[in-house]
């Protein structure tokens, strides 16, 4: 089981207790089942949990096969991080292949489930760390997260929503479509 990237527990070994670092560059992905609350409520525990774990066991494979690194995930949503805890220089596209694979994933091997995402994308600088002492945890921080999370929040239902960053980023790699300007809180 891993609760910690591996490169996190290794230093922990080695100096125990606190552990925070600053990354200048990352790129967050927040991806969320739309209406799955309103599903929750019709189905029982066991198909409920079932379903979300064949969800979530198909997105872990991808990370994993991208080598990103899952955050967590919070009920229905699911985050990612590219370029934490190790820097890489292609964490952003890294990241945008996830997100599509994902959008195709769940009209495709996971079509039956009759689900769709809404996700959002945002890069910049964040601060990680390990929080806690019983249940600790690996969690990121910073206006990028929250721009991320807004992104996801903001969305188009079945499609990826990025920030003028990513965009700058992979418009030369990525096809993209203009959304015009929305109206996002704290930006």
């Amino acid at each position: 089981m891993n609760i910690l990237p591996g490169r996190i527990v290794d230093r922990l070994k080695t100096n125990p207790g606190f552990l925070a670092e600053r990354f200048d560059e990352a790129t967050i992905m927040f991806a969320d089942i739309v209406d799955f609350t309103v599903l929750s409520e019709k189905m029982s525990p066991p198909d409920l949990v079932q379903m979300l774990d064949r969800i979530f066991r198909e997105f872990d494979l991808l990370a994993d096969k991208l080598q990103l690194e899952k955050i967590k995930t919070i009920g229905d949503a699911y985050m990612i991080a590219g370029g934490v805890p190790i820097a890489r220089a292609d964490h952003t596209a890294a990241v945008a292949r996830m997100a599509l694979e994902m959008q195709n994933i769940m009209r495709t091997e996971l079509g039956d489930l009759g689900l769709r995402l809404r996700v959002g994308i945002h890069c910049g600088p964040i601060v990680a760390g390990v929080i806690g002492h019983r249940k600790f945890i690996y969690d990121l921080w910073g206006d990028t997260v929250n721009t991320a999370s807004r992104m996801e929040s903001h969305g188009v239902i079945g499609e990826i929503q990025v920030t003028e960053a990513v965009y700058t980023r992979l418009k030369d790699e990525f096809d993209f479509e203009a959304r015009g300007p929305i109206a996002v809180k704290g930006k």
